[in-house]
């Protein structure tokens, strides 16, 4: 199938919302670290590409039909020259903004991860320190002016990387209208989604029961 939209925000400028979005544009599957979470069968993939291994992007991708969210977002460079005719779309939001939602969400959770129980949470969880907090952010996430000049350098990159034709530089708060105009879609006729918010991605960590795969 391969890659059609592929999103470069970081985590917590509206990820989530962005998957359900595309999906519901009929861009879907989209791939997120949800994924990861949902599909165990797809963790092996991952964590050998985390430590070096050289990737089979189309093996990355089985079946989706765009990406956002980590883990794909820390390959950007490779992935968007493999996929050479995919749209960009680069989510970002205010850095005081983002930086609250980071401390308020994925930065506790990877700090904490040693209370864990073994199982497939806690390998999701290790994955995760290694790629984000360890190699994203040099195991500094916590130090809140280092982890605001990457999210500024990898804003920086990715807006010098594209040009206009190709990428969308977008806000959640932008609603339909760029997007659609942008991937050439009709605009729903339904309010924009957005989801995870801090709140909920907090009560999803406390419910250990919402990362396992449904049944």
């Amino acid at each position: 199938m391969g890659l059609k939209v592929i999103g470069t925000g970081f985590g917590r400028t509206g990820t989530n919302s962005l998957k359900v979005t595309l999906e519901h544009l009929g861009l879907g599957p989209c791939h997120h670290m949800y994924e990861l979470r949902d599909n165990p069968d797809l963790m092996p993939f991952w964590q050998a590409v985390a430590r070096g291994a050289r990737p089979d992007w189309d093996k990355a991708f089985p079946g989706y039909s765009s990406s956002v969210d980590w883990p794909s977002v820390s390959y950007w460079r490779k992935i968007t020259a493999y996929y050479g005719d995919a749209k960009i779309i680069h989510l970002q939001r205010p850095d005081d903004a983002w930086i609250k939602s980071l401390h308020a969400t994925i930065y506790p959770t990877l700090r904490d991860i040693e209370s864990v129980e073994p199982g497939h949470h806690r390998d999701l969880l290790d994955f995760c320190r290694e790629l984000i907090w360890d190699q994203g952010f040099g195991g500094r996430m916590g130090d809140v002016d280092y982890a605001l000049s990457i999210y500024r350098t990898h804003n920086a990159e990715i807006r010098a990387a594209f040009t206009p034709d190709r990428m969308l530089i977008f806000e959640a708060s932008d609603g339909w209208q760029p997007l659609c105009r942008f991937l050439d879609v009709a605009v729903p006729d339904i309010p924009f989604p957005h989801v995870n918010r801090s709140q909920e991605f907090q009560e999803g960590q406390e419910d250990a029961s919402k990362w396992e795969k449904p049944t």
